[in-house]
């Protein structure tokens, strides 16, 4: 069973192709179940995320999608969603949905995954900034708002390590992932970015693993050529580390499939 659960829209004013586009893609790659998890519009950061008025077109889209490809393909419906205390509206967080991801991608409103602001990491102690993240995704996951961990190791985008072992410093948050309930995504989209490796890295994954907090898989394609992308990868890295199941969604309800 090949399932990808992380992809985009044009909705969100950063990505190419068409919806039908993305989908037909997925089945000439044998994919199974293909989620739509659009970023969550918020009163933060707007021109990267879908906008409040596009919420209804976005969901009757995939509905309708979902409809046209019934016999093809399984197609779901999610949002990822910012985690940002007191930005995150309760449209989206009770939304009729198939999963929500919830992912951090700011720092006390430092987008610090986004080229444009690189700049931030400069004169900064390294291993803070990596406690701060995980302390931020040990929150979300206390939240019990979400159903899956997007991108768990995202901090490394740019290849800023820290000096600390990693393991240590996500100690807390994979635990409370755990007691959260909540499932992690192997997203292929680090392969394509400077730090050129799966989130997350082998070593969180192991960890994961020993907590056995389950896992799901995600191209987080913002284009029709990323649909996929690594995906063999994603899943032989799966299967040594021990995984033999991956987690999909039905309104907000987990499923185990082989994978």
């Amino acid at each position: 069973m090949r399932i990808d659960l992380h992809n985009h829209t044009t909705r969100c004013n950063h990505a190419e192709g068409t919806v039908d586009e993305y989908i037909q893609r997925a089945i000439e790659l044998g994919i199974d179940i293909y989620g739509f998890s659009e970023h969550a519009p918020m009163d933060f950061d707007p021109h990267y995320r879908l906008a409040f008025e596009e919420m209804e077109h976005y969901t009757q889209d995939i509905l309708d999608a979902k409809e046209t490809y019934k016999d093809r393909i399984k197609i779901l419906l999610g949002y990822e969603v910012d985690y940002l205390p007191g930005h995150m509206d309760d449209r989206i967080l009770n939304a009729k949905v198939d999963y929500l991801i919830g992912s951090i991608h700011f720092i006390d409103k430092w987008s610090f995954d986004n080229p444009e602001f690189i700049a931030g990491w400069k004169n900064k102690n390294i291993d803070e900034i990596w406690q701060a993240y995980f302390e931020a995704t040990e929150a979300m996951a206390k939240s019990g708002k979400f159903d899956i961990v997007g991108h768990l190791d995202l901090i490394k985008v740019f290849k800023f390590m820290p000096k600390q072992d990693v393991r240590i410093l996500a100690e807390n948050a994979l635990q409370t992932i755990k007691k959260s309930n909540m499932v992690l995504e192997v997203n292929t989209a680090g392969l394509r970015k400077p730090v050129g490796e799966l989130y997350p890295s082998r070593a969180l994954l192991e960890e994961a693993y020993a907590l056995d907090i389950p896992i799901t898989f995600s191209s987080d394609a913002h284009s029709v050529e990323q649909i996929g992308f690594g995906y063999d990868l994603a899943t032989t890295l799966a299967k040594d580390v021990g995984y033999t199941k991956a987690v999909t969604f039905q309104g907000r309800d987990k499923e185990l499939v082989i994978f």
